[in-house]
Formats: structure tokens, sequence, C-alpha cells
């Protein structure tokens, strides 16, 4: 298949052409002649690229709800939040997956357009949706275990080696540059979420200690972050698409 018809392909998933709501379903199809034709994709997600690897943990948005996971290798997997509860009743931490979707060239990342549990056949197909909301304000300090990413490859945060993740606008995360590199001590304010799942802090003062804090402003609901980033002004300047 043509890089064309590929990156077509991929853009009619990720923009909807995926159908449905997310809603995990079973590997194998039913028979043709009780297919319900009316909620099934469009395209076959199984044609774009494909990675296999075992969940190591989920990654939260601000209001706790998953918006991907991190596979054993550190490969940042986003799928969009609204598919959050159908994802975590599809995998577990620990479950070998199979994803097809969008790799990033720079880092080891996927815009997944659809997950597979190995074991179950279970699928959850996934489309954008923005992300937003807020949490209680605390306060925690750790070390840097890696970086994350938006779905377009820009840092927006780190993972903590307690597994908390702390986001915050990819500009800032720019800024702050070498003050985020894997191994130095963060100690990070903000609002946060805590759930079963796992810890977030969207940060609004960051830095090594109390003494060396950056204020970091808080990012507008409708700013170019999560997946709508991905679908925003790219690397090669790719324009925007209408609302």
């Amino acid at each position: 298949m043509s890089r064309m018809k590929i990156a077509l392909l991929a853009a009619t998933l990720l923009t909807g052409g995926i159908g449905g709501t997310g809603l995990a379903q079973t590997a194998s199809p039913a028979p043709a002649a009780a297919t319900n034709t009316s909620n099934a994709p469009t395209y076959d997600p199984a044609q774009l690229p494909e990675i296999k690897g075992k969940v190591a943990q989920f990654t939260l948005t601000p209001r706790g709800d998953v918006d991907g996971f991190i596979l054993a290798d550190g490969t940042e997997v986003h799928v969009p939040p609204f598919v959050s509860t159908q994802l975590v009743f599809a995998v577990h931490p620990g479950d070998a997956v199979t994803i097809h979707g969008l790799k990033a060239r720079a880092v080891p990342m996927v815009a997944a357009a659809s997950v597979t549990n190995d074991a179950t056949g279970l699928i959850v197909l996934a489309r954008p949706e923005r992300w937003h909301g807020r949490g209680a304000t605390t306060e925690v300090t750790g070390k840097v275990k890696a970086a994350l990413h938006t779905p377009r490859g820009d840092v927006d945060g780190v993972l903590l080696d307690d597994g908390t993740e702390v986001r915050l606008p990819p500009p800032d995360a720019t800024k702050l540059g070498d003050a985020l590199a894997v191994g130095n001590s963060l100690l990070v304010r903000g609002s946060s979420v805590t759930s079963p799942l796992g810890k977030l802090v969207m940060a609004r003062q960051i830095g090594p200690d109390k003494d060396h804090l950056t204020d970091i402003k808080a990012p507008s609901p409708h700013g170019m972050m999560g997946w709508r980033g991905m679908m925003g002004r790219g690397p090669e300047g790719a324009p925007s698409p209408p609302n």
C-alpha cells in the first residue's frame, strides 16, 4: 500500500471514520448474514502499522480518564479519553496487546486506531476527543523516569519514579528543557487526579526544589493538547482542519 493511501486511511480512522463510540468488540466477526453494517467501521484499522507489547500502566487525563497506556518497552500508546471505560475493561496491566495506529517518527509513541487484547480478543476502537478537567491541589516530589508526549510528539510532561504522571503545556516543557531530563529530581505543585488506575498532576509550579520553582500558566481548555493537538499544525506545517 502506498504512503498516500496509508495517510488517507489513517486520517479517516482518526477523525471519526472508525465509527461508533469506541465500544470494545470481540475479534471474531459475526456471520455475514447476521452482521449489522450500520455501525461497522468504514475502514479496517488492521491495515495500519502493527505494534505488539505488554501493558505496563495506564496514562490519565487531568480529570482522571484513561487516555492511553505505556508498554513494558516504554512505548506510549494514545487513545481518546472517551474510550477509557472500554479500554480498562478490555485490557489490564500485564496483558499482551496488539495496537494498530500511527507511529511517531522521533519517539516511541503510537496514536492508536485500535487496541486488541491478545488473550481475550477484545478490541477497542478509537477516535479523537478533547482533553480537559481539574482536580485537587497537591505537591509531589520524585525523580524523572521518562518524558511523556502529546500524540503529535511534543513533550508535555514526565513520568516520575513512583508512577505519577506530571503534565504541563508543551511550550512550558520546552522552556524547562534539561530540567525535565531523566534522573533529575522534581518538586511539582498543581491540580491532581488520583484513582485506582494511577495519579496525575497538572503542574502549576515545577522545579528541582521549593526554592527554585517555575510558575506554569493554566492551559486553555481549547488549547492544542492531547488528541486535538495531533490534528493541529504539525512539524511539517500542515494546517489545522476546520472545527
